[in-house]
Parts: C-alpha cells; sequence; structure tokens
C-alpha cells in the first residue's frame, strides 16, 4: 500500500534544488516522500535513504527505483557512518520525517497503537533487544512514572505507573488493549472525554523504546555537516518534545552572537551555521487533513545551510 506523504508539496518545494545533486531521506519509511521527489532528479542524482526499520525498508525498496539510490538500515544518528567519502558536506537537501510510520502503525503487530489488539512491542528496528513490555514490566514505578511524565507530557503520570506496578503484580502485561485498560482506569473519567486516554502513555513508551529524543539530539549537527552550503535541512515533527529540540537546534546554529546581553559591544566572532527559512512552522491545510487525519499534528521547519567564511 502507497501512503500518502504529509505536506507533499511543501517538503518538495523545499527539499527540491539541483536535479543533479545529493539528497538524503533520513526516515525512508513508506518511501512517500522519496517517491515524490525522484521524477525531478536526473539520472547521476545520488540519493541516500535511511530506516532503522529493516522490515519496512526492505518492502520500500520495492517500490523506489533511480540509478542513484542507495538504502541503508540504521538510524540516522549514525549519519557520518553512512556516507561515502565524496558525500559529506554534499548534500542538497536533508528530509527528517520524525515519529511511527504509517507503515508501522498500520501493520498493527508492533503495538504502536492503542486501538489494535497487539503486543507490546514498539520497536522499530526489531533487532534491538528491549520492548515496551520489558519497560511496562519490569521498570521501578518511579522511572516508569518518568517516563510517561518525561515523553508524554501526561499529567497523570504518578497514578499510570501507579496502576501499571499493582496490576503487573497479578502477572505480566503484554498486550495493548491490558495495557489500555489499565491507562483508562488511571486517569479520571471527566478527562477521558476528548482524547484517547492512553495516547501520551503510548507516546512516551515508543519514544523511550526506540530512543527517538537521543537519536534526533545527535543526528541534527550531523546532518547540518552533510549539508553542502546552501543546502536546506527539512524536519517534520509531531509532537511538542521533538519540535522544542529543532526549534532550539535551529536558533542556536542561526545566532550570530553570543556575547552576554549587557556586554556593550561584540567581540565574540560567531558565525551563524543555518539560516532559518521559515520563521513559522508550515502545518497541514484543511485540505490535506480531509484526505490525511494523520498529518494533524505535523509541523515543517526548514534551515538553510551558511558558508561559513
Amino acid at each position: 500500500m502507497v501512503h500518502i506523504p504529509v505536506l507533499r508539496d511543501e517538503v518538495i518545494k523545499y527539499w527540491l534544488g539541483d536535479p543533479h545533486g545529493f539528497y538524503i531521506d533520513c526516515t525512508l519509511g513508506g518511501g512517500g516522500h522519496l517517491r515524490e521527489l525522484l521524477p525531478h532528479l536526473k539520472a547521476d542524482a545520488r540519493v541516500l535513504g535511511i530506516d532503522k526499520d529493516g522490515e519496512v525498508l526492505r518492502e520500500t525498496a520495492r517500490t523506489l527505483a533511480h540509478p542513484g539510490l542507495r538504502l541503508v538500515h540504521g538510524d540516522f544518528k549514525d549519519l557520518d557512518q553512512f556516507l561515502d567519502e565524496d558525500e559529506n558536506g554534499q548534500a542538497e537537501g536533508i528530509l527528517m520525517d520524525l515519529g511511527v510510520s504509517s507503515f508501522q502503525l498500520d501493520e498493527g503487530e508492533r503495538g504502536f497503537s492503542y486501538h489494535a489488539e497487539a503486543e507490546l512491542d514498539m520497536r522499530m528496528d526489531r533487532e534491538q533487544p528491549i520492548r515496551a513490555a520489558d519497560l511496562v514490566n519490569q521498570l521501578p514505578q518511579e522511572e516508569l512514572s518518568r517516563i510517561i511524565f518525561a515523553y508524554g507530557e501526561e499529567r497523570f503520570a504518578r497514578q499510570i505507573a501507579r496502576a501499571i506496578a499493582k496490576k503487573r503484580q497479578e502477572g505480566l502485561i503484554s498486550t495493548t488493549a491490558e495495557l489500555a485498560a489499565i491507562i483508562k482506569e488511571a486517569i479520571p473519567a471527566r478527562y477521558r472525554r476528548d482524547k484517547h486516554p492512553a495516547r501520551r502513555t503510548f507516546q512516551a513508551l515508543r519514544i523511550a523504546v526506540n530512543n527517538e529524543l537521543d537519536s534526533l539530539e545527535a543526528g541534527l549537527p550531523k546532518a547540518v555537516e552533510a549539508l553542502k552550503p546552501g543546502g536546506r535541512l527539512l524536519i517534520i515533527t509531531f509532537h511538542s518534545l521533538e519540535d522544542r529540540i529543532v526549534k532550539r537546534f535551529y536558533a542556536e546554529q542561526a545566532r550570530t552572537c553570543v556575547c552576554p546581553p549587557r556586554q556593550p559591544v561584540c567581540n565574540c566572532n560567531c558565525r551563524p551555521s543555518l539560516e532559518i527559512v521559515t520563521k513559522k512552522a508550515i502545518v497541514p491545510g484543511k485540505a490535506e487533513l480531509a484526505v490525511n487525519p494523520r498529518a494533524r499534528s505535523a509541523k515543517l521547519r526548514v534551515a538553510r545551510k551558511i558558508a561559513v567564511l
């Protein structure tokens, strides 16, 4: 099944530059964005696609074709290790489409969704050892509460962790349905109305299992290094934790002065490495949301690499 890429037209507008250039998709997933980009590229262009999910990567490889396409199974935090000697510092455009892919959600076997009965897995890369079930059943209650609060921004994290700790005394919690039921009971009824009560906890566990925020923090500077001067970095986020990291990184890399605020004369010789192209995040319009409701929380931020003199 071919999935609809989020903010498709906006991504191509900013991602596409020299049709003979070098492009990187750090989160290939179902290949939706790359599939839109490839027809605009010449035969001598080079494209690197990366995904930490080997199963999705193999499936997507069957649907993409370009003489310069190279696919790699890995985490984009290791981007520098996937580049050939002549590729680092030469990328025309780099895309990071963060979060879980539609393929992983629709597969229904790994427990990403609280709507489907499945094992509590949540691994994007099934070669890694830690599953969501391991965290739910083995972490101390306080650590579980910390993860749910920090990564899910869940106000009822302590109550949920307490309910999980109590329930696991009766036996292992092994399915999404079991966990969702525990969470629902732990949250006061008046707070269950607007959105699914398990949404934030499932997000937190997924982020923890896949070390998503650590990968983002590590991958951002490597992406900037991989860009050529004038090259663009496009990042699509789906929740506030990711978006704050991206906003902060862009702002830090775009700073022209790091002198103390009260210092009358600048002498820091700070040279920005990025120029922020989108002053405000680009979000999906009503037409896109009508076709693809999953895009509702997407935000696209774009920055351009500045040549350091």
